[in-house]
């Protein structure tokens, strides 16, 4: 049995964008994939990189979407079985 494709959501606490990203997200991919969620506040680097443009979406690596939960992308990318996101949009 293969593991599950791991997406991470970077957030921050109370961003109401955030949460409302993430429980959508998880009832999304149920049992299709792991859920990472990263607080951008617990690392310098990711409050540089980010700042206040939270909650974006990585999936292998690349940005999905940023802000609202973009279904299509994501569903694209899981039942593609690759692990790669070229041609994903925001």
């Amino acid at each position: 049995m293969s593991a599950l494709p791991e997406i991470t959501v970077f957030s921050r606490r109370g961003c109401h964008l955030c949460e409302d990203l993430i429980e959508e997200l998880v009832l999304l991919v149920r049992d299709q994939a792991t859920i990472r969620v990263e607080d951008v506040d617990t690392n310098p680097e990711w409050v540089k990189l980010y700042g206040e443009l939270v909650p974006v979406v990585y999936y292998a690596g690349a940005e999905v979407c940023r802000y609202h939960l973009d279904r299509s992308a994501i569903l694209a990318l899981l039942n593609s079985g690759d692990n790669g996101v070229e041609g994903a949009a925001n």
